[in-house]
């Protein structure tokens, strides 16, 4: 789970797995794999740096063969 903050200030945990995608309209807007859309006060870069940092802290990097998240050719 990742921590966002609505615009009302709000907290918000959302499933890191669950996240299609993340969009800068101007504000970010984060859509859910099951359609639910979230507007947060976080930018897009800090959105994915969360993503990336709850994924470092499950394993999920290292269950793929790579160690910082990226694809080897």
């Amino acid at each position: 789970m990742i921590e966002v903050s609505r615009l009302n200030g709000s907290r918000l945990y959302l499933n890191a797995e669950m996240i299609e995608s993340v969009e800068g309209t101007p504000d970010t807007v984060i859509t859910l794999s099951n359609g639910h859309k979230y507007v947060v006060v976080e930018s897009v870069e800090e959105v994915v740096k969360r993503v990336i940092d709850y994924k470092r802290s499950v394993g999920f990097w290292c269950r793929f063969g790579s160690q910082e998240g990226e694809e080897r050719g």
